[in-house]
C-alpha cells in the first residue's frame, strides 16, 4: 500500500461527503450495540456486524428503524479473509459504501498469569485485535480512497497504562492495535482517511453481569469523576471521530475512564 499517487486535498473535499455508511463489528451487544444506536441516530445507515446472537443482532436494528434511523444485519466471521471481504460488499450492496468502520469485535479474555501464557494465548488476541482490524481495514479502503473521505475507529482499552499481569496477551495485542492506527494514519491521511483508537477503561456491559457490587464500587472509588463509565460514554467519542468536526485529528488514542489513568 502505498500512498504516492494520493489527492492532495482530499481531506478538505472528502469531509462534506459525510455522513455515509458506518459498519461496526461486534454489535449485536455491548459497547458495539450502544455504537451502532448512536451512529444511527447521527444520520449514518448502519451495518451491525455480528458473530452469533441473531435475535440480539436484530434488536439492534429494530430500535434503530424505530427510531428513524437505517441499519441492516451482517452475519461474518471477522477474523476470516473471505467472510470480512463478503461482509463490507454486502453492506455496500444494501447500505452504500462504508465511509467509517468502527473495529470493535473481541473475543474471551481469560486471565493468565505471564509463567502459564502460551504463543497460542497471543495469537487468540491478535487474531482478534491485529489481523481482524488489518482485514476490515483493508477490505473498506478502495471506496475511502475512492471518495477521498474516511473514517476508521479501533476500539482499544485503557489495560496498557494498567499493565496488568494476568492480561499480558490481551495487553500485548491492545498495544500492537494501536500502533496499527498510527501507521495507518499516517498511510491514509493523504487520501482524507482518519484513523484513531478509542480506549475505554471498565464500561460494564452484558458479559460483566457477574461483577460485585463491592468489585464495581472499589474500580468507581480509582476513579477521579467518581462512578463507573458506562457504554454511552464510549458511543459518544466514537461518535465525535466519525463526525466532520473530527476531520482534522487522527493517529490518537482518545480515552474515556474517567480519568481513571491519570499518573
Amino acid at each position: 500500500m502505498t500512498t504516492s499517487s494520493a489527492p492532495s486535498a482530499s481531506g478538505g473535499t472528502g469531509a462534506s461527503r459525510l455522513p455515509g455508511t458506518a459498519l461496526v463489528t461486534g454489535a449485536s451487544r455491548g459497547l458495539g450495540a450502544v455504537i451502532a444506536r448512536r451512529l444511527a441516530a447521527g444520520g449514518h445507515p448502519v451495518a451491525v456486524a455480528y458473530r452469533s446472537g441473531t435475535e440480539a443482532a436484530l434488536r439492534v436494528v429494530t430500535d434503530i428503524r424505530a427510531a428513524g434511523g437505517t441499519a441492516e444485519a451482517f452475519a461474518a466471521d471477522v477474523t476470516d479473509e473471505a467472510a470480512v471481504t463478503g461482509l463490507v460488499a454486502d453492506a455496500a450492496d444494501r447500505l452504500g459504501p462504508v465511509s467509517v468502520l468502527v473495529a470493535n469485535a473481541t473475543g474471551p479474555q481469560p486471565l493468565t498469569e505471564p509463567d502459564a501464557v502460551t504463543w497460542q494465548d497471543h495469537l487468540d488476541q491478535l487474531t482478534f485485535f491485529v489481523k481482524s482490524p488489518t482485514l476490515l481495514m483493508q477490505a473498506v479502503l478502495p471506496a475511502m480512497r475512492e471518495h477521498g473521505a474516511g473514517r476508521i475507529i479501533q476500539i482499544g482499552s485503557d489495560v496498557l497504562e494498567r499493565a496488568l499481569p494476568e492480561m499480558s496477551p490481551y495487553v500485548a495485542a491492545k498495544a500492537a492495535q494501536h500502533a496499527l492506527t498510527e501507521i495507518w494514519a499516517r498511510a491514509l491521511g493523504p487520501y482524507g482517511i482518519t484513523v484513531n483508537t478509542v480506549a475505554p477503561g471498565w464500561i460494564p456491559v452484558e458479559r460483566h453481569a457477574d461483577a460485585t457490587p463491592e468489585a464495581l464500587a472499589s474500580y468507581a472509588a480509582g476513579v477521579p469523576l467518581r462512578r463507573m463509565g458506562r457504554p454511552e460514554d464510549v458511543a459518544a467519542a466514537v461518535a465525535f471521530l466519525a463526525s466532520p468536526a473530527a476531520g482534522f485529528v487522527t493517529g490518537e488514542r482518545v480515552k474515556v475512564n474517567g480519568g481513571h489513568t491519570l499518573g
